[in-house]
């Protein structure tokens, strides 16, 4: 039972932004246990075991999402030197990168449009609202690009952002799963492949992996923010042609 005392002790913490921040990194940290303990269960991801626990809380203490945000921006923040530090590793992996440079920019191109064109057909027919359409359209992106571009075309940007943080969620989780079946074994080839998929959440399982999976993922994640930007619009005016 919630005393007055405790009641107004809640009050006075909530509305000080370093509560939402101490909230998301204990979240995290919990879920990181979990994750560590249960020796890396793919379907245990970190990042969705502290967005359940967040959510939980902004909705048991009936917090504006808004008020969070205020509080946690910090770690938003933090997403783009975390982006840019990804290079790092990517250096260590330039002879191999430029080895594979040809066969990486077709698979870039086939993963950006597949990941467009197949969210926009299965939205279609399922009867996908035009503007909840265009807002999926951009998912696979890391979410700062994905909501830019759902604003140039038309989208909602708040909703794909919820939308990318659960296409990244599923595919870190499914994207072993997937890739074992395939048969493919190479670490450059399944960390580009979840970084296009699966944006920044899925770069950070592909580190787990290991670093070179991690580098190409990072590269992944960047370079297909650029062709998304770049194909989305075209491929949106075709989609409204045919």
């Amino acid at each position: 039972m919630i005393t007055p005392q405790i009641a107004d002790i809640w009050v006075y913490l909530s509305a000080r932004p370093l509560l939402w921040l101490t909230l998301t990194l204990v979240a995290y940290q919990g879920g990181y246990a979990i994750y560590r303990h249960f020796g890396f269960h793919p379907l245990l991801n970190p990042v969705a075991l502290a967005i359940v626990a967040l959510v939980g809380t902004l909705a048991l203490s009936g917090t504006p999402y808004q008020t969070y945000f205020d509080g946690a921006q910090f770690v938003h923040f933090l997403l783009g030197p975390a982006t840019v530090a990804l290079a790092v590793p990517l250096y260590a992996q330039f002879d191999k990168l430029r080895a594979l440079l040809v066969p990486l920019g077709g698979a870039l191109v086939v993963g950006s449009v597949t990941a467009i064109v197949s969210v926009l057909g299965i939205g279609w027919a399922l009867g996908v609202a035009d503007a909840t359409l265009l807002s999926l359209a951009p998912k696979s992106v890391t979410t700062p690009i994905a909501m830019g571009i759902a604003e140039k075309i038309g989208g909602i940007p708040s909703l794909t952002a919820v939308l990318v943080i659960l296409t990244g969620i599923s595919g870190a989780v499914m994207a072993k799963y997937v890739l074992d079946a395939l048969g493919i074994a190479d670490h450059s080839v399944r960390g580009f492949a979840v970084g296009i998929a699966a944006h920044g959440i899925g770069t950070a399982r592909a580190f787990q992996v290991s670093e070179q999976a991690g580098a190409f993922s990072g590269l992944a994640m960047g370079l297909n923010g650029a062709a998304t930007a770049l194909l989305a619009p075209a491929l949106l005016a075709l989609w409204r042609v045919l």
